[in-house]
């Protein structure tokens, strides 16, 4: 496999040094920026990340900050979900669309002030995207991109090691709910959110000057419960339903065919600018969604392109994202699938690279 060239528009984060004195094996770009993908192997990391705890380096989850008299009206501009209810200090998972209703991003806001948010974005570049209709309805209202770069710490040790340096008071932060604590006398938000099912939180570290020192303080800490630096692990992902923006869903799917209609509050969201295309969906329900599906047979290859999914001649749907689960002790995945095919138990075949093979959609069996 070539090797990727680094240049400025590759860029390094404040952890970079840690990650690669771990022991980093391989990266992905994800918004301009390297992720981790593999530490010792996607198989042991996933054991262990469900087991101990592990140190994230998750800063390509760049922030399109709002700050200004209208940044809640921008905000929910940008989103189906009706933010009216938001509070200070917490934290919404948002669909973010176009004005037809397409996927633009997925990402978590945070809310540190009625006239203050953070839009910690998936990969994609979504800060022109808010900068051209805040500019377009001249609201007032400054758009940027602060420094502030999110450190994940998940697993079920999650809470001790965070404890080791917050204090135990980060133990009683409800999920998807943030809280100021300092480090090293900056202020920084502490949320209890992350890309895994197995628990923790996510530092908005403010400041890459700060970065190195607390990952260091993290590794020190949790030496004796074993952590490690991890990413987010392929296949803790797909068995826990987690989508991936770019390779599950695109700009081309709407909310509800990617199964997040339950994020969406169409009817009551005013003011979102893709709501009159979303109302038209929903009274005609999407003719496909995303569902889990069982691939059986030995563990297949990587996922980098789609698989169709197959109905003898005719292409019902395709699978976006695959992996072995050790734990299932079969092939698990993600795929787009039409509405004839859809329902629990559909024997369908995918088409892999080196041949068909028998799958079936198996919706609650792995997703919980």
């Amino acid at each position: 496999m070539a090797l990727i060239s680094p240049s400025r528009r590759l860029r390094r984060t404040p952890f970079s040094d840690g990650v690669e004195a771990a022991g980093c094996k391989a990266y992905t770009v994800y918004n301009h920026m390297l992720l981790p993908t593999v530490f010792r192997s996607v198989e042991e990391d996933y054991r262990h990340l469900k087991s101990a705890v592990q140190v994230w380096d998750v800063a390509c989850e760049r922030q399109v900050e709002l700050r200004g008299p209208d940044a809640g009206r921008l905000m929910q501009m940008l989103t189906p979900r009706d933010l009216r209810g938001m509070l200070p200090g917490q934290c919404f998972y948002l669909p973010m669309v176009d004005e037809t209703g397409g996927m633009l991003n997925d990402p978590v806001g945070v809310k540190l002030a009625d006239d203050r948010y953070w839009i910690s974005i998936a990969d994609s570049d979504l800060l022109f995207w808010v900068k051209g209709i805040a500019y377009g309805y001249r609201l007032d209202v400054l758009i940027d991109e602060p420094d502030v770069s999110p450190l994940a710490v998940q697993g079920p040790l999650a809470d001790d090691l965070m404890a080791r340096i917050f204090g135990d008071q980060v133990r009683d932060i409800r999920f998807f709910r943030f809280r100021m604590f300092d480090f090293m006398g900056r202020s920084i938000a502490v949320a209890r959110s992350g890309y895994s099912k197995q628990g923790g939180f996510e530092i908005y570290v403010d400041g890459a000057d700060i970065g190195m020192p607390l990952w260091n303080a993290l590794m020190e800490a949790g030496a004796d419960l074993d952590v490690r630096a991890g990413c987010p692990n392929l296949i803790e992902r797909i068995e826990s339903g987690l989508l991936s923006y770019g390779n599950d869903m695109t700009r081309d799917n709407t909310p509800h065919e990617c199964g997040l209609g339950r994020f969406c509050n169409t009817q009551t969201a005013v003011g979102c600018v893709g709501r009159d295309a979303l109302l038209r969906v929903i009274k005609d329900g999407p003719t496909r969604q995303i569902r889990p599906i069982a691939i059986e047979g030995d563990a297949v290859p990587g996922c980098d392109r789609p698989w169709p999914i197959m109905d003898g001649d005719y292409q019902v749907g395709q699978v976006t994202s695959a992996a072995w689960s050790p734990d299932y002790e079969t092939n698990v995945a993600i795929g787009m699938v039409r509405m004839t095919h859809w329902e629990p138990f559909t024997d369908v075949d995918v088409l892999l690279p080196n041949g068909e093979v028998r799958a079936a959609v198996v919706h609650g069996v792995f997703w919980n």
